[in-house]
């Protein structure tokens, strides 16, 4: 009995080992995902009962506008829904329709499918993005800190609109595990599997090198772990200046400093780089405590933190 227990246990360890390594590639396979790109996108969570939430973002990804449309079961406003579309991307000049992939997404799609068919000059894309997550977004403090005065349901439309920008900044506001990519989370060890995914999420980061002048505050505070006062600097900065700020205008003056992504270590101003490294008591030249250099003249070179001597010779 004994043996059959320790064998099984081997055997369970190894299965969650394989199950996580499955789960951490199938989250960057979607954290990595192309990113559309700044066009201003029209948001679609599908549902049939409760109708469709509507959210509408600028290039930047800031929300513009919202609605609720009911096409579907009980309703079927097929009409009414197709109007209220119209009208969302004319006003807002919408190039993208991004389509949650939950209940009745087939049903939106041929939606938005006879939309295009009807309004062609609107020279529409339609794309359906996985929604997982989402509800969890929009039930966190995250999003309660960013929508404040936003009904619940709406906030899964503004996140299924903006990951279909960039998912990766959108998707960073989302607990790893929660994404949905694997296995039923709380069936593996749920240490190894936070250490893992977090480790997968800081990498993906890394590896498509983000800007603190561009990121988002949930990017950056998700992997470099930027303290509320600097957050809000880059809030205020980019509000002023647009999303994409001048990298020169933010690194002078006030602005914050550049930061370690990696470490979270404040790197030195350009001045203080530039000092040399401070000697030991002693004319230049000389050994610690003032004794002088054997067969070494008394000048020497400074640069790069470091010192040199140059000896008779040359």
């Amino acid at each position: 009995m004994h043996l059959e227990l320790e064998l099984m246990n081997a055997l369970r360890e190894r299965a969650e080992e394989e199950a996580i390594r499955v789960f951490g590639r199938n989250l960057k396979d979607l954290l990595l995902a192309a990113p559309a790109g700044p066009r201003a996108v029209l948001g679609l969570d599908p549902g049939i009962r409760t109708g469709c939430k509507i959210a509408v973002v600028d290039r930047t990804g800031k929300l513009l506008d919202t609605a609720t449309i009911y096409p579907h079961e009980p309703r079927n406003d097929w009409e009414g829904s197709l109007h209220v579309l119209a009208a969302l991307c004319a006003k807002h000049q919408v190039e993208l329709v991004s389509i949650g992939n939950g209940t009745a997404s087939r049903e939106t799609d041929k939606l938005v499918a006879e939309l295009m068919k009807r309004y062609p000059a609107m020279k529409l894309t339609k794309i359906m993005v996985s929604e997982a997550g989402a509800s969890v977004y929009s039930a966190s403090a995250f999003a309660a800190k960013e929508f404040p005065e936003l009904d619940v349901s709406l906030r899964g439309a503004v996140s299924i609109a903006r990951r279909l920008q960039d998912p990766l900044a959108e998707l960073v506001k989302i607990e790893p595990k929660a994404i949905g990519v694997g296995q039923y989370q709380h069936d593996v060890s749920q240490t190894k599997l936070a250490r893992t995914l977090d480790a997968i999420v800081e990498d993906c980061v890394n590896a498509v090198g983000v800007d603190v002048n561009t990121a988002s505050v949930a990017l950056l505070t998700r992997i470099s772990g930027l303290n509320a006062n600097l957050a809000a600097n880059i809030v205020s900065h980019r509000d002023l200046h647009g999303a994409f700020a001048d990298r020169k205008a933010l690194l002078s003056g006030a602005a914050p400093r550049r930061q370690d992504l990696r470490a979270g270590r404040r790197l030195p101003a350009r001045d203080e780089r530039r000092q040399p490294a401070r000697r030991l008591g002693g004319a230049p030249g000389s050994l610690p405590g003032g004794r002088a250099h054997p067969g070494r003249h008394q000048e020497g070179h400074q640069g790069s933190g470091r010192r040199f001597t140059r000896g008779e010779n040359g």
